[in-house]
């Protein structure tokens, strides 16, 4: 595949929807978990999500590489798997019982920081810039202010270091799934994203049962809420993920993670009527700043073809 990133507008369009999307999870994660455990929840969403992905390849005809893959390729393939999916919602659905939601987000946050390094040493076409790293700090800076000292604070929980780490851990898998992906020859997305979902869901199914037993029997609304978190944010955002990080990147990729807090603020406001921050409009042009300060290259191109 090209090895230089093609930004588009449909690929600021997609990331504004990854964005909105993955802004609202949080809140759906909270309600799923008073009525399933931690492993349940990420093996019910990655399940559900394979299904429907699987049903899709199908009508694809299992479209997979253009070229037979080799040993490696099958087996960054399947590490992949393990970490875009499988690791990182167990990491993130168990951590989140013992840190403040606010430290939850500024750990997805970081990943736009995680991989601007990786990429710079990893992936032709990604070098890390000055204005490119000035950019992603102000725009890191403004989540952080946007969440607030509730990010730092202390739960008093007995795990909470632990859960902190757990975080941390799934914002890794994160960006080291984006980089390892973008390195992955020639590949349908739909058929890529289906394998991993497949890879994630042969893992956590029986990772589930052995950690936690057998599932619990959650009522109507937990399982919509389930239902809900496998067809949206994980099998559709799996299939935009992917298409994203193969053609625009990984680091443009990492830019929805300053954008999940924003939403995830604005959503709150809307359906739980909590008060808006004032520190949302500084949060925002910070954010907003940075964004276009690491992509004023792409951002010039873009406008110069309008």
């Amino acid at each position: 595949m090209n090895t230089t990133p093609q930004i588009t507008r449909t690929s600021w369009l997609l990331i504004a929807i990854l964005g909105f999307v993955w802004g609202g999870t949080f809140l759906a994660i909270e309600i799923a978990l008073t009525g399933t455990t931690p492993f349940w929840l990420a093996a019910s969403r990655i399940g559900f999500a394979s299904m429907v992905m699987l049903a899709l390849w199908a009508v694809r005809g299992f479209a997979l590489f253009a070229e037979r893959p080799t040993w490696g390729v099958i087996a960054t393939l399947t590490t992949i798997g393990i970490i875009s999916s499988a690791l990182p919602f167990s990491l993130l659905a168990w951590g989140q019982q013992y840190v403040t939601s606010g430290f939850a987000g500024v750990t997805m946050a970081s990943v736009a920081l995680i991989v601007l390094p990786l990429a710079h040493f990893l992936l032709p076409g990604e070098r890390m810039t000055p204005r490119k790293v000035g950019g992603f700090v102000i725009g890191f800076i403004g989540v952080v202010i946007l969440i607030g000292g509730q990010a730092f604070e202390s739960t008093g929980a007995a795990m909470e270091t632990a859960g902190r780490i757990a975080c941390v851990g799934a914002a890794s898998c994160y960006a080291i799934s984006s980089i390892l992906m973008r390195r992955l020859p020639s590949v349908d997305p739909i058929g890529l994203a289906t394998i991993l979902m497949l890879i994630g869901a042969g893992i956590m199914l029986p990772a589930a049962f052995i950690s936690e037993g057998p599932p619990p029997l959650p009522g109507p609304k937990i399982v919509a809420v389930l239902a809900f978190l496998g067809l949206i944010p994980t099998a559709g955002a799996a299939f935009l993920r992917v298409y994203v990080v193969r053609t625009a990147g990984p680091v443009f990729m990492s830019l929805v993670n300053y954008q999940v807090p924003v939403w995830s603020v604005l959503l709150g406001a809307l359906i739980l009527s909590e008060p808006l921050p004032m520190s949302l409009l500084y949060a925002m042009a910070l954010i907003l700043a940075g964004v276009g300060l690491s992509q004023y290259g792409a951002l010039k191109r873009l406008f110069q073809r309008g």
